[in-house]
């Protein structure tokens, strides 16, 4: 299989081309989908599968790599239309009672939850499939290897076919086709020492493309680790000094956006400055970080 058969899908989120991807794999007899994204994208996929000559109820097997709803917000409405959703063990019982997850983007998002995300719809537990670290799963003689990558979530697969990685946010953001990556850092389960060894894990694979979910395929794969180790060590050193001077999480919010230009942020085509608003907004790294250095690195 090549990388042809597998097509990148742009969500087009929030009217954003380049900012959120879904996966479509056709295989010979049935279609596989990798990071169904929000709900809120529902129509926009419909148009891209219908493009295919594909209907909804053509997709038979949905993998997530975590229950963010930028990544996972359509598995309900997937589930309806038939399909069989895997994922990771920690995050399956938010899917089938999804009342927690719910509750907790709204506290962080609002009034625009409905409007960035849409309707989050439950899903089925005859619906779900829960694979294990490591294991494969095989679909049309095909091969999905998941592995559990902590770090950015405890609740994190990254999904490998035929050399794929499939890298959710693991594997960092990277937007424009451009060289630039970030980590997002969101709270509840930021750790920079799991998300080390999970990067130490994934880059011994055999890996001829890293596909993040934000977004895009890349060939450039040891560069990528390379960019993505760097960025996590350059953060670690900075959050220590920062950390020295007992900041409020307004001084750390502030001191990160400023950082994160300085990383080369603002060196980017102005067109995706706006992106970083609703793919790593400073403001929800900044919070990661600042509970990541209280609840875990001074217990």
């Amino acid at each position: 299989m090549s990388l042809e058969n597998v097509s990148v899908v742009d969500l087009n989120f929030f009217g954003f081309p380049g900012a959120i991807a879904s996966y479509l794999i056709r295989l010979s007899h049935q279609a596989v989908l990798i990071e169904p994204g929000p709900a809120s994208t529902i129509p926009t996929l419909q148009q891209a599968l219908a493009e295919y000559h594909l209907s909804p109820s053509d997709i038979r097997d949905v993998f997530i790599t975590h229950i963010h709803l930028d990544h996972a917000g359509a598995v309900g409405w997937l589930a309806e239309q038939g399909a069989t959703i895997h994922v990771h063990p920690k995050g399956a019982p938010h899917l089938i009672n999804p009342e927690k997850l719910i509750q907790s983007a709204t506290r962080i998002y609002g009034d625009l939850m409905e409007t960035l995300w849409g309707e989050f719809r439950a899903v089925p537990e005859q619906a779900i499939n829960i694979p294990q670290d490591g294991e494969s799963i095989s679909i049309d003689g095909y091969h999905f290897h998941c592995f559990d990558t902590p770090g950015h979530s405890d609740h994190h697969f990254a999904i490998l076919f035929d050399g794929i990685l499939f890298s959710g946010d693991i594997g960092g953001i990277r937007i424009g086709n451009t060289t630039h990556v970030e980590l997002p850092t969101p709270p509840p389960e930021f750790n920079p020492t799991t998300w080390r060894a999970s990067l130490k894990r994934l880059q011994e694979l055999d890996l001829r493309a890293i596909a993040p979910t934000h977004f895009g395929i890349y060939t450039d794969v040891q560069e990528h680790f390379n960019q993505l180790r760097l960025k996590l060590e350059l953060l670690e050193e900075w959050l220590e000094k920062q950390m020295q001077h007992t900041p409020s999480l307004e001084d750390i919010n502030d001191a990160l956006g400023n950082w994160l230009n300085q990383q080369g942020r603002d060196t980017l085509p102005a067109e995706y400055q706006p992106y970083f608003n609703y793919l790593n907004p400073t403001w929800m790294s900044a919070a990661g970080l600042y509970r990541y250095w209280h609840k875990v690195r001074q217990a």
